[in-house]
């Protein structure tokens, strides 16, 4: 997942993350106050691989990063929590690494 501060680094981040690796776009979060979230699905290295392009992308386009963080083996607990993935029967959450920005 990344986190922005603003839309256009969100967009920029979820186009990077998802031509760099195969990975789901499941959802983005408009938090409030400007920041937006964005979360992707996967394999664990396909997620580290599309996050880490994202957060450099965000980069790019200003100061809109804010954090970038993979979760690998969620519990299910917090499966519980965590949009649904479009592919049916796949949960597709192998990796959701840690990455904070202040």
């Amino acid at each position: 997942m990344i986190e922005t501060r603003g839309l256009v680094p969100a967009i920029e981040a979820a186009d990077a993350m998802t031509k760099a690796a195969e990975v789901r776009l499941v959802d983005r979060q408009f938090v409030g106050g400007g920041y937006v979230t964005v979360l992707v699905r996967g394999e664990t290295g396909a997620v580290n691989a599309a996050v880490r392009a994202g957060a450099d992308a965000c980069e790019r386009v200003g100061d809109g990063l804010v954090a970038a963080h993979i979760i690998a083996r969620v519990h299910s607990e917090v499966e519980n929590i965590l949009p649904k993935t479009p592919a049916a029967g796949d949960s597709g959450l192998d990796g959701v690494v840690s990455q904070s920005r202040s």
